[in-house]
């Protein structure tokens, strides 16, 4: 019998299938986070065993060492392509912007780098309408400038997973195969496959991270949950926001959306 499970594994794998036959020069964003895990795990599965691009992180040297152990850890067992693009310093950040939400930008600026390289037209992201409000504007295969500029009024229509996946060259394309699953189905699809996860997202000491980050930006919530089980339970009842540990999301009104619009995953 089909299981919701199967049905969101089985539309994402069909994204992977249809970028990868339609779009050159692909590559897969990493934040080692559950999210980008469960998004390499279904490459996988949707590519019969391997990654067929590379996957990019954009370090800050500022994760926290248990993600960094496990990004080598995973590389080495999954064989990736692993390429580190290192984000330029806070200093040459938007001066305007507010002090948490510079910190956050340099992954911005590191991606828009990395895309002035000319290496990709298309880049796997994997983020969820779910977890912010303005993710919820997206589309799957969501043209943009090269600058990473996103305007949200041109996106092209998508029904009935027809999707448009063809763009003019100078178009940089963000697609997002995990935007219709949600916190909870990814958790449960993390338990029934089995896949690896940071130690992080399990809690120590009453804490644990609902959401990977940089270490001067991203805090642990209050939390008993140290088990996949138990984090099921407890996304069964909190109504504490998944985002709740990141700083940037407290500190200005506009702050998300302003990072959204230049470029932010």
């Amino acid at each position: 019998m089909t299981t919701d499970l199967d049905q969101l594994e089985s539309q994402s794998i069909y994204i992977l299938r249809e970028a990868y036959n339609r779009i050159d020069r692909l590559a897969l964003l990493w934040s080692i986070g559950k999210d980008s895990n469960v998004l390499l795990w279904l490459c996988r599965k949707a590519f019969f065993g391997r990654v067929p691009f590379p996957v990019v992180q954009l370090d800050t040297a500022m994760e926290l060492p248990e993600v960094y152990e496990f990004r080598d850890m995973a590389t080495r067992e999954w064989d990736l392509d692993l390429r580190v693009e290192m984000c330029p310093p806070e200093e040459e950040m938007d001066q305007t912007l507010p002090p948490l939400t510079r910190a956050a930008a340099r992954k911005t600026e590191g991606l828009k780098n990395l895309l002035r390289k000319g290496n990709y037209q298309g880049i796997f992201v994997g983020i969820r309408r779910d977890e912010q409000a303005t993710r919820a504007k997206e589309r799957v295969f969501s043209p943009r400038s090269l600058d990473g500029d996103w305007d949200v009024k041109d996106q092209p229509a998508e029904f009935w997973d027809h999707f448009k996946t063809r763009f003019d060259e100078g178009t940089h394309v963000r697609i997002h195969p995990l935007l219709h699953w949600t916190e909870m189905d990814i958790w449960r699809y993390s338990k029934r496959e089995e896949i690896p996860i940071v130690p992080l997202y399990f809690a120590r000491d009453g804490k644990r991270y609902r959401s990977l980050g940089e270490k001067n930006i991203t805090f642990p919530v209050d939390s008993t949950a140290g088990t996949i089980d138990e984090i099921i339970a407890e996304l069964a009842v909190t109504r504490v926001p998944e985002r709740a540990g990141r700083a940037m999301d407290n500190e200005a009104e506009d702050s998300f959306e302003r990072l959204r619009s230049v470029g932010y995953m």
